[in-house]
């Protein structure tokens, strides 16, 4: 079961702080961390530990962070075949800091990633034709994630956009996605609405169908759980409530979950229940990429939490 990943690929840079500086000041950290990221990798990196068959098509430098990543992908059996060295830029960097309460800001320097183009995703088209799912974000160039969904679309392969970053973004790439899963931050940059509760998430959710065309979509709400939109059809799903580490690729862990149990055929209630159980397990654990939980984990956590989802049926 195959599902292809187009996006980015980064080095963490993450600082371990009590609380934020504010601007102007100067404050202790407690650690430094260099830990592979980036939306894309973090994405199939998820979807290979969930037992998948992930291919990643991006862009690194040629440079110690490039060769770093690239090991880290190929030992988390993700198929690097499609991933360009860049000669004129370094891989993309993201600097993260994240306080005692483990939220996370983040700045990020595009890098190699800005060099991923059309013609690296048509190098991967048969790929992408066998897939199930094609899953996009948006830290690469708008132009090249537009072509791979279009793509994607005319093979008749379900498309999953994380529209993250959402600022300036174009509303007209949204319409080549089947599914679209904002957290609450991007649905407010994309609709203009608040979302801060389940209303104004289902308002949020109506808008993406009516006023974009994607029929489908999950709204997420971190700790206040997500809210699962289908053909005017909804449905709420409650967070699982776990002590939080480190938030860093915890929507990537459910893009990835939730990508995994629809290349199984499973509803999108079925598989956002899944992701949900993968991203709050996630949360539990430093850093992006180890941090991800393998599918036997994922099984060890549901049994000590009395769980259930559908693998386990």
């Amino acid at each position: 079961m195959t599902i292809t990943v187009v996006g980015s690929i980064n080095m963490d840079i993450v600082i371990l702080t009590d609380h934020y500086p504010c601007r102007g000041d100067t404050i202790f950290g407690n650690e430094i961390r260099f830990s592979p990221g980036g939306k894309g990798a973090n994405q199939a990196t998820a979807c290979a530990k969930l037992g998948k068959e992930a291919i990643l098509v991006g862009c690194v430098g040629k440079d110690e962070f490039g060769d770093r990543l690239i090991e880290k992908l190929d030992g988390n059996l993700v198929n690097i075949s499609f991933i360009k060295r860049s000669v004129s830029k370094k891989t993309g960097a993201v600097l993260v800091t994240i306080d005692e309460s483990a939220q996370n800001t983040m700045l990020v320097v595009k890098g190699a990633n800005e060099e991923l183009n059309a013609m690296d995703v048509d190098g991967c088209s048969e790929w992408i034709k066998n897939s199930k799912v094609l899953l996009v974000q948006l830290e690469v160039p708008e132009v090249t994630a537009t072509h791979a969904m279009v793509k994607a679309r005319e093979y008749g392969v379900t498309v999953i956009l994380d529209p993250a970053p959402a600022e300036g973004i174009n509303l007209n790439v949204l319409k080549y996605a089947d599914i679209i899963i904002p957290n609450r931050q991007e649905a407010k940059c994309i609709t203009g609405i608040d979302v801060i509760d389940i209303q104004s998430a289902l308002d949020a959710a109506r808008f993406l169908d009516k006023r974009v065309g994607v029929a489908r979509s999950i709204i997420k709400m971190a700790e206040m759980g997500s809210l699962v939109y289908w053909d005017g059809a909804w449905e709420y799903i409650e967070a699982i409530q776990v002590k939080a580490v480190d938030t860093v690729a915890a929507g990537d862990s459910f893009a990835g979950a939730l990508a995994c149990a629809m290349a199984d055929g499973e509803s999108l209630v079925s598989a956002a229940k899944f992701a949900t159980i993968v991203s709050a397990l996630k949360v539990t654990k430093l850093d992006a990429q180890d941090g991800i939980p393998t599918l036997e984990e994922v099984n060890i956590f549901c049994a000590s939490r009395n769980l259930k989802h559908y693998l386990s049926h």
